[in-house]
């Protein structure tokens, strides 16, 4: 479809190439009529937009993982990954990430360690630290009660497999035991967060850190959790320091047309008893997981923090959030309940961002003249 050229005005300060965009894709089954899309049209949906991801301005592509559910589809990351790197040439395919709480490190290096093999220098492994599911799914994974290892030490175990190094201890009976196979270029690790907790131990492990404004949706939370990361990352350390932000973006041809499909994402927040909080996608999984808890709960329903727009205005807000938090990349999530309205907001928002970077060249080009 064509679009008139942008008119969009980068704030004269920010570089736009300065600007990374990727895309996390949840893999909705979107509503038709009464009756979510099967599992097969939502993962035909993903590979679409995975291709067309592939062509525009995106750096990464990752996909995250649920389990239980019938309305986000992607319960094994790793497998997705492979299908998409094989449909795709040039874009980072990952994960958004991988549930490690659930898994023993040696196996996620393992199949992250084969990805890397197959598709050299374009493979990332984002790790998450929730459950991604209800107290049920997470005994079905994990055969036993939660909590026998802190994911702190699987992240690092994690680490040293993909490094090449031992995962353990000498004391531990499987010291010396690597992950196969060796893969050209290891998977780049990633934490990805709700909290400023998270940050901090990104900041502690000299990881990558993503903050999921697009699940939490609170603001101040960001802040503080991006403020801990680059305040306690030891930039002198071998750490790789990247800050990102994930945050729920809708662009459509008009303002009023992206406010409206905004003014339709929520969230959904947990919170037990004990303290706990989670984010939930219905009202209906999150009574669920209340009830599956065994604890007390209440559930809260809030308006999402939408960055929303047409193009032009979209791309300036994320420009200005960019430089508010001082963050290297911006990961999209669109959750708009119609698959090609989705995948046209992404589309719009990779063409306002070429428009902004020609508009820079010609204006750098007659600074120079």
């Amino acid at each position: 479809m064509g679009r008139k050229q942008s008119n969009i005005v980068a704030p004269e300060h920010m570089n736009t190439n300065r600007l990374t965009l990727s895309i996390l894709d949840q893999s909705p089954a979107h509503k038709n009529g009464s009756e979510n899309e099967t599992a097969a049209q939502a993962f035909q949906h993903t590979i679409e937009l995975a291709r067309k991801a592939d062509g525009w301005v995106y750096h990464r592509y990752w996909v995250a993982e649920h389990h239980g559910s019938d309305q986000v589809i992607g319960s094994s990351p790793e497998v997705l990954i492979s299908h998409l790197l094989a449909k795709t040439s040039r874009i980072r395919v990952g994960s958004g990430g991988v549930m490690l709480q659930h898994y023993s490190p040696y196996k996620v290096a393992e199949n992250f360690n084969v990805l890397a093999s197959l598709a050299p220098g374009r493979v990332d492994l984002g790790i998450g630290r929730g459950p991604g599911g209800v107290p049920q799914t997470t005994l079905a994974l994990q055969q036993a009660a939660a909590g026998e290892r802190s994911i702190g030490d699987k992240i690092l175990e994690l680490r040293r497999y993909l490094e090449r190094q031992d995962g353990v201890d000498e004391s531990h009976p499987l010291y010396g035991l690597r992950a196969s196979p060796h893969a050209p270029e290891p998977p780049d690790l990633y934490l990805l967060g709700t909290s400023a907790s998270s940050a901090e131990m990104a900041a502690e492990f000299g990881l990558p850190y993503v903050f999921a404004l697009f699940l939490n949706g609170d603001q101040e939370e960001m802040a503080k959790a991006i403020k801990s990361y680059h305040s306690q990352f030891d930039a002198g350390g071998p750490g790789k320091k990247r800050a990102m932000l994930a945050l729920p973006v809708v662009v459509a041809e008009s303002d009023d047309e992206a406010a409206g499909y905004a003014a339709e994402i929520k969230v959904i927040r947990i919170r037990l008893e004990s303290g706990r909080t989670l984010t939930s996608g219905t009202l209906e999984a999150a009574e669920t997981f209340g009830k599956q808890s065994g604890e007390k709960y209440e559930i809260n329903v809030y308006d999402a923090p939408v960055v929303h727009g047409s193009p032009e205005l979209a791309l300036r807000k994320l420009f200005e959030i960019q430089e508010s938090h001082n963050v290297d990349e911006i990961v999209v999530v669109t959750a708009i309940n119609d698959f090609q309205k989705r995948l046209r907001s992404y589309e719009l928002l990779s063409q306002a961002m070429i428009d902004a970077n020609g508009k820079n060249r010609v204006e750098q080009r007659r600074e120079l003249a």
